[in-house]
């Protein structure tokens, strides 16, 4: 049965390379390809600006390397917003914290005191990032995140896709953490949602980790390649050095 299904009347686009959450096998081994790469050169780890040119090249996309926009990652007219996070037990790990921009509410709506009324701050926070959204949106209909959970020393890892949400701002209650940063938590509930921080405005989301998660390791030592060995291969001599 086909992912997406044949619609009467005027033809519309499907909704992306894949169902949103379902990574396809050959993507995940690409990505592990990837980081071998990597390994055997010497990194001794992987930054969010790696893991956009691996995400890029694992699903034959565009790497952005915008810091600016939600859109790191874009292929035809899906684009996704690429994080990467550290956990000391990845296969365990059940929420994330993932910084997602530097919302300026002073900037964006002139609101000098961020203090003097927190849930208008918040709410501010919330319309930059709905902003931002559909500033990606009008290029982009289809709007994603994945997320690599990583531990470089176990060679383990979790990665995660979901969809990139509007937040409704009247559905969450503002109030100052034991940090002095700004705390976002759903007025259902009380689930933490969010974190802004005064100094910096640095906008976190807390995302639970989904069941569609996918687990994955490197299951072997991966060996160095020696620095003489990749110059002799590209056939480097000093004649490729001018010296002024």
């Amino acid at each position: 049965m086909p992912d997406y299904p044949k619609l009467r009347g005027k033809r519309k686009t499907p909704p992306g390379p894949w169902p949103i959450g379902r990574i396809p096998e050959k993507v995940i081994r690409e990505i592990g390809k990837q980081i071998v790469l990597r390994l055997a050169v010497g990194r001794k780890d992987i930054s969010g600006d790696d893991f956009s040119e691996i995400f890029a090249a694992a699903v034959k996309g565009v790497d952005y390397s915008s810091p600016l926009g939600l859109a790191d990652v874009a292929l035809r007219a899906t684009a996704w917003s690429v994080k990467t996070i550290k956990s000391n037990n990845p296969f365990d790990q059940q929420t994330t914290r993932l910084i997602s921009g530097r919302n300026s509410p002073d900037y964006s709506f002139g609101i000098s005191d961020p203090r003097a009324d927190l849930q208008k701050t918040g709410s501010a926070v919330l319309s930059i990032w709905n902003a931002r959204l559909d500033n990606a949106r009008s290029e982009h209909s289809d709007l994603r995140i994945v997320v690599l959970i990583r531990n470089i020393e176990s060679k383990k890892f979790v990665i995660f896709e979901d969809e990139l949400r509007l937040f409704v701002e009247g559905n969450f209650q503002w109030d100052l953490n034991q940090q002095n940063n700004l705390e976002g938590r759903r007025k259902s509930d009380g689930h933490h949602a969010f974190t802004w921080q005064f100094h910096g405005g640095q906008f976190t989301v807390l995302r639970d980790v989904p069941s569609s998660a996918i687990q994955f390791s490197i299951n072997r030592d991966v060996p160095l390649v020696e620095p003489s060995h990749i110059l002799q291969q590209i056939g480097y001599n000093d004649e490729w050095i001018d010296i002024d």
